[in-house]
């Protein structure tokens, strides 16, 4: 992964909500992305720009409050755990089964934790959080 790819990946997430989502990018889009150095690189940062999104500050890079490690990769992982795959193709064909059959309220119950995760970095004035 680079910036140009991850550029490429930011513009056909804005194209996904342009399709799916009709009226969304005009009453806005929040982004949430960590620090990473891919994130960040000038192309990245411009694609960002570029699709109208609204990116929200994220701290340095901690798993507390990495909706990716704490709700959607963990849960994937429990459901992938011990398969076999013969390809790559597959593999993808398996995650995106995975997502796909997921309700709204899936991923807006990852969204609250996020929310009730940062309140308790906050009171806890930074320390981790394990759960």
């Amino acid at each position: 992964m680079n910036g140009q790819y991850y550029a490429n990946l930011l513009a056909q997430a804005r194209e996904a909500v342009v399709q799916k989502r009709r009226g969304k990018l005009s009453r806005g889009v929040l982004f949430l992305q960590d620090n990473a150095s891919v994130h960040t690189a000038r192309v990245s940062r411009q694609a960002l720009k570029d699709t109208g999104f609204s990116e929200i500050d994220h701290p340095p890079y901690s798993p507390d409050l990495a909706p990716s490690d704490y709700f959607l990769f963990s849960n994937l992982k429990k459901e992938l755990r011990g398969r076999r795959f013969i390809d790559d193709n597959q593999m993808k064909m398996a995650v995106e089964s995975h997502f796909d059959c997921k309700e709204k309220e899936y991923f807006l119950g990852g969204l609250k934790a996020l929310y009730t995760r940062c309140e308790k970095c906050i009171s806890l004035e930074g320390d981790y959080i394990e759960k």
